[in-house]
């Protein structure tokens, strides 16, 4: 793919997922990585899960923000910014 994309910036990308990872590998139950995404809808079923399992569903949060992390910048915004994938 070619880097002149409507909307791509790499630097803006990168810190959106080091932001995005860190927050869901340190804040999990929150859901914040998820409102930083734009998934309003997603992020509130995460924390009314997380809410009602005490704290267990945000395992999924946990695992997410890894995935964020070690994913490079441009399949980060391919996958989650330009498709809008809300889980994993």
């Amino acid at each position: 793919m070619d880097d002149i994309t409507i909307g791509y910036n790499e630097e803006d990308v990168r810190t959106k997922k080091v932001v995005c990872g860190v927050l869901a590998i340190v804040l999990p139950w929150f859901a914040i990585h998820k409102f930083i995404l734009g998934y309003t809808r997603t992020a509130i079923i995460q924390l009314i899960l997380s809410f009602v399992t005490f704290g267990l569903f945000s395992i999924v949060s946990f695992v997410e923000g890894i995935i964020y992390l070690t994913k490079s910048e441009r399949v980060f915004y391919d996958t989650y910014i330009a498709n809008e994938k809300k889980w994993f």
